[in-house]
């Protein structure tokens, strides 16, 4: 898997197109390594990022934030930055409603004074802290200029960890038209000042966070007054108060494993985030619901009879209760609550992997694949899935008849190219169009959506969202496939799972982005068996893998990482690899629990150094055989592996479908996945699976988890249509 540094992403390019000549000191942002790459630095005496603040005297306070804790060296050295500086009103303004707030998780937000003084005070513990988070809210790696993000907007990672919106303003009325302004508040006054390693905007508000945990945050938008009481009578609301866990982190190995052993970042702390899909009072009332009493009515009809299809209930001894104790778990109300809300905080553009001009070639839904993805809710070991079809619509459990199989396998030709895979439109009729996200971007949505709490956000949906039988029965059985990067929250909540390298980079002091090292209790479904793992994370890239990153590791590695819950049923379960020379030999197993003593070895042990083309596994050139590839296909399923997926590739040329399948001879011949068997498994069950390497003298290979997939048996021994290939 190598990373292609492709020199449109660099700040020349960027700057070329916005007819900036003569920039100075700027190097590319694929650069990795801590050092200053000199070969590919202009000529220049201009002044840096910090040197350009230090000289503005509207912006005194925001440079004392800074140094407070020393993010003004960043801005003075090498690197590439977008800088959104407020003046001293704006933090001044800030300081006095962070003090005066009554609702903040700390009281006064952590302050010792109602001044920059009470914000900058080296004698208070939360200084430090709190500099910290709004230095970095206000910087983003890589250059963002007025003209990208102007117009319907975009959105911009910062080096947080979280991500703001930006849009140009066009109310009439506003003093501000043609501006941009971030989050809707912060209004860029002063744009577009290049400085010799990025550039520079002044704003007039310091950009909103909201210190207000997430139920309190909802609480203040009366657009969803319903839902928030459904919130608070069934008690999930305590549930909802947790902003970071408090464990303590400690690394021994933050390196990386190439040949200068660059220092990787490491998160110093460890996040939790919720979203919640909540229908605002309009949506109720178009279903005949106006008062909370409407909703438990509903929730007691939708409710009532889910034993039928949730068969965690009858698994686990468990009944419906249409009764009033709405904290019983099993309260209709309270179901219908909790299956609004994710143990992972996102906002809209991160619910899927969007196609956007921030990922450009590293994007790999290509060839007509779609972006989707499955995430846990609170009502206990349910799914949801979240797809965008088309556009930038997103919906929740949409629903097409055989949605994973195709009727057209083999018919592929370079006229026709990738559309002929996706089988023909009458055996993938929509059953149901699922729930729609309202977005920021809707022009006839009269209420807030997409709103960022201090622990997570909440986006308002456009119809009634149920666990109701279709979507056990119909929505998730498919073949589903699972990011690890998805269901390992901690990837989500801490702002990783869609950062670019460049802006990982930022976040390790200009060092290394490629990769984040993590300590061995990072996660909370992952364990470690012994202290010779190291976990590492490769960000998103042109890899040929699922969403163009993956989590891998190395050393003398033992671990076992616990598995999405799925519908009761029989599955095939398959994993991803990659054949590489230093994987060496691992063996898997499968246990009820994270104890040993529960695991049970699957299979033989797979040695991933065995070539692809190796006729133990026997993958082939499959453009260029007659059927392309679907008898070769079936001799390799025969000895227990599949090709990787045609929905990803390395740099397509473009991602609107038209791909023709001999645009690159390696789609869908760089990785494999290898079949692990067939498995009954149970919703009410957890499920964890083991890797162990299994050659004693090595004791620094290499092991990657970016994907694995169920499959129900009669989807994949379906008698009339084929698997597709995506």
């Amino acid at each position: 898997m190598t990373m292609n540094n492709n020199p449109k992403n660099s700040i020349r390019g960027r700057m070329s197109r916005l007819g900036l000549i003569g920039l100075m000191g700027l190097m590319g942002i694929t650069a990795c390594n801590p050092e200053p790459d000199e070969s590919d630095l202009y000529t220049s005496t201009g002044e840096t990022a910090a040197d350009y603040i230090k000289r503005k005297s509207e912006l005194t306070s925001f440079d004392q934030i800074l140094s407070r804790v020393r993010l003004d060296r960043n801005l003075s050295s090498y690197g590439e930055y977008t800088c959104f500086a407020p003046t001293n009103e704006a933090i001044a303004q800030y300081i006095d409603s962070l003090y005066n707030d009554t609702e903040a998780p700390l009281p006064h937000n952590g302050l010792s004074a109602n001044s920059l003084e009470g914000l900058i005070d080296p004698n208070n513990q939360y200084s430090d802290s709190l500099c910290n988070d709004i230095a970095k809210y206000h910087l983003a790696s890589g250059t963002h200029s007025t003209i990208e993000m102007g117009g319907g907007g975009t959105t911009v990672n910062t080096m947080l960890g979280r991500p703001v919106q930006t849009a140009g303003i066009t109310d009439t009325s506003s003093v501000y038209r043609g501006n941009v302004a971030i989050e809707k508040v912060a209004v860029i006054t002063q744009p577009d000042s290049i400085v010799t390693n990025g550039i520079v905007h002044i704003i007039n508000h310091v950009i909103p966070r909201s210190t207000r945990i997430i139920v309190d945050e909802l609480e203040r938008h009366q657009d969803y007054s319903i839902f928030a009481k459904a919130l608070r009578l069934t008690g999930l609301a305590d549930s909802l108060k947790r902003y970071k866990k408090d464990a303590v982190y400690t690394i021994t190995d933050r390196n990386d494993n190439n040949s200068t052993k660059d220092p990787l970042w490491v998160p110093e702390e460890c996040k939790v985030a919720f979203t919640i899909f909540a229908e605002p009072d309009e949506v109720m009332a178009r279903n005949g619901i106006n008062s909370i009493d409407d909703l438990i009515a509903y929730a007691n009809r939708a409710y009532a009879n889910a034993a039928d299809w949730y068969d965690y209930l009858t698994e686990t001894g468990n009944s419906v209760s249409t009764g009033s104790d709405y904290t019983n778990r099993f309260n209709a109300l309270n179901m219908f609550v909790a299956y609004h809300i994710l143990f992972a905080g996102m906002p809209q553009n991160e619910l899927v992997f969007e196609n956007s001009t921030r990922w450009q070639n590293n994007w790999n839904y290509t060839n007509g694949c779609q972006p989707f993805d499955y995430y846990q809710t609170m009502l206990p070991n349910t799914l949801l899935k979240i797809w965008q079809p088309q556009g930038t619509q997103l919906f929740i459990n949409r629903y097409r008849t055989f949605n994973t199989l195709t009727d057209e396998l083999g018919t592929v030709t370079a006229e026709n190219g990738a559309n002929a895979l996706t089988g023909s439109y009458g055996i993938h009729q929509l059953v149901s169009p699922g729930i729609r996200v309202a977005r920021t971007t809707d022009t006839d949505v009269n209420y807030d959506t997409n709103i960022s709490a201090y622990n997570g956000y909440i986006h308002g949906i456009r119809g009634m969202l149920v666990y109701d039988r279709q979507v056990p029965k119909g929505v998730l059985h498919e073949r589903l496939r699972f990011d690890s990067t998805t269901f390992l929250v901690e990837f989500i909540n801490n702002g990783i799972r869609m950062s670019t390298i460049s802006e990982m980079s930022a976040r390790n002091g200009g060092g290394s982005g490629n990769r984040v090292a993590f300590p061995l209790n990072f996660f909370d479904n992952v364990v470690s068996y012994t202290s010779e793992n190291r976990f590492r994370y490769n960000v998103k890239g042109a890899y040929n893998a699922w969403q163009g990153d993956t989590f891998q590791g190395w050393g003398n590695y033992d671990l076992a990482i616990k598995l999405p819950p799925i519908p009761t049923g029989i599955y095939e379960f398959r994993i991803f690899y990659t054949p590489m020379s230093h994987g060496g030999m691992m063996q898997f197993y499968m246990g009820t629990s994270k104890s040993l003593a529960s695991m049970v070895a699957i299979d033989i042990p797979l040695d991933v150094r065995i070539g692809i083309s190796d006729p133990r596994i026997g993958s082939t050139t499959f453009f260029e055989e007659d059927d392309y590839g679907v008898s070769t296909d079936a001799a390799m399923r025969n000895r227990g592996y599949m090709r990787g997926l045609f929905s990803y590739q390395d740099h397509p040329e473009n991602h609107d479908g038209s791909v023709t399948i001999n645009q690159r001879s390696d789609v869908r011949n760089a990785s494999l996945r290898k079949i692990m068997g067939r498995f009954d498994m149970k919703q009410s069950q957890e499920y964890w699976f083991r890797i162990k390497n299994v050659i004693s003298d090595e004791t620094d290979l290499k092991w990657q988890f970016d994907y694995i997939e169920f499959v129900p048996v009669d989807v994949v021994d379906n008698d009339q249509y084929s698997e597709d290939w995506y």
